[in-house]
């Protein structure tokens, strides 16, 4: 039997808590027997969810948590005062090693805030950014960082990308992974302060497969591997992303039945494009991690579905085999003595 890995599961936190959350945990478990569930929140609630399902009882603990944090509460103030919140006694678990990782689709200020002040960032690790996988054309690429450093500097987007490239080839088995950084033009003088800042420091990268610029409208295509830029505009780019996807999903179903003959033609052409729109299915690919840190957090989306909930479980299991925190640790500490040497 493979090692088991335990996740801390949020049963609190988002818009469809607890329902959703503890159905994607119990789907997990169901699917895998080297996945032990932990459940964070308030117990009768769990309680009264988990009696609807069949399931491996001896894959779950609840853990009680009799606060939550919600979204509109200044993150660090949550944090630091609600100590029995559902976040902050998840966090805790990691932290103490009886967790491998913890999931969440509560308050993303919280989870930032927390993942940095209860689990810590890897020494050596300036900043620990979000990095959610996008479907494209080729598959799926990492944007990284989109939301949780809106103030990066040159150094830190190095590091981005450092660590996207061992996620992406590690996680997701991409050899030499493509790493581009986002910029308004193909050519290395064009772009912001900070991207002409960093466009050098990243090409003088040996350790990463750095192939220079990328525009928004390129990220689609699926033409590099880890995409790199500050919080600021990788929300951005997440955000007309999905909200783009969408829009274009109901356009698509809305043209298709807009007469008989057209509704004809989409009952025929419904199988090919199922399989299409499932490809661009982010949900399907799990959370976003917040990488460089000491112990996995995973952030889902707030609306996240028990699909959702389940990918991201899994996704933990793939962290933790691949052992993605000492890699950061080896990279970045390989780094830094090269560069005291020089």
């Amino acid at each position: 039997m493979s090692e088991i890995t335990r996740v801390a599961l949020d049963a609190m936190g988002g818009d469809n808590a607890p329902v959703e959350i503890i159905k994607g945990g119990i789907d997990a478990i169901n699917e895998r027997d080297d996945i032990h569930l932990c459940l964070v929140g308030q117990p009768e609630v769990i309680e009264a969810e988990l009696e609807k399902y069949i399931y491996p009882k001896d894959q779950i603990t609840v853990y009680p948590a009799s606060e939550v944090i919600e979204t509109a509460e200044p993150p660090v103030n949550a944090i630091k005062k609600k100590k029995d919140s559902s976040i902050v006694v998840g966090m805790k678990l990691v932290k103490d090693g009886e967790a491998d990782a913890f999931v969440s689709a509560g308050s993303s200020g919280a989870i930032l805030v927390g993942g940095q002040l209860i689990a810590g960032r890897i020494k050596g690790v300036k900043r620990a950014p979000l990095a959610p996988l996008i479907p494209t054309e080729q598959g799926v690429s990492l944007l990284i960082d989109c939301g949780a450093n809106v103030d990066a500097r040159s150094e830190h987007l190095v590091q981005f990308a450092r660590m996207g490239s061992i996620y992406m080839e590690h996680v997701m088995g991409v050899e030499r992974p493509k790493v581009a950084i986002v910029n308004i033009g193909a050519e290395e003088e064009k772009g912001n302060a900070l991207v002409k800042e960093t466009y050098p420091l990243l090409k003088a990268c040996e350790d990463i497969n750095f192939v220079g610029s990328i525009e928004a409208r390129d990220i689609p295509k699926g033409e590099v591997d880890v995409i790199v830029c500050e919080a600021f505009v990788g929300n951005v780019i997440l955000k007309l992303y999905e909200g783009l996807a969408s829009t274009l999903i109901n356009v698509v179903k809305s043209g298709m039945t807009s007469t008989p003959f057209s509704t004809l033609g989409a009952a025929m052409a419904k199988p090919a494009l199922k399989r299409t729109l499932k490809a661009f299915d982010a949900s399907a690919y799990g959370g976003a991690p917040l990488l460089g840190l000491n112990g996995l957090i995973v952030k889902t989306h707030g609306s996240a579905t028990s699909k959702e909930v389940h990918n991201s479980i899994i996704q933990c299991v793939s962290f933790k085999e691949q052992n993605i925190k000492e890699k950061i640790s080896s990279c970045l500490n390989a780094t830094d003595a090269n560069e005291e040497e020089a």
